[in-house]
């Protein structure tokens, strides 16, 4: 019995750390932010391409 007590204690003690749980946390809000970076970035080039297109053609009527 006396095994098993301490394997219980072990077993409930690996239970309760909250470590993992903060890593897992921690990864994915750095993952989030990732995604979040990615999608934004994507979107400003297109924009920053659209601007630059107008104003090629803008200049190159003009001239």
């Amino acid at each position: 019995m006396h095994s098993l007590g301490i394997l219980y204690l072990a077993l409930r003690s690996f239970i309760q750390r909250e470590e993992g749980q903060d890593l897992v946390e921690y990864a994915l809000v750095v993952a989030l932010i990732a995604f979040g970076a990615i999608t934004g970035m994507g979107v400003l080039a297109s924009g920053l391409n659209n601007a630059f297109s107008q104003t090629a053609s803008t200049l190159t009527s003009n001239v």
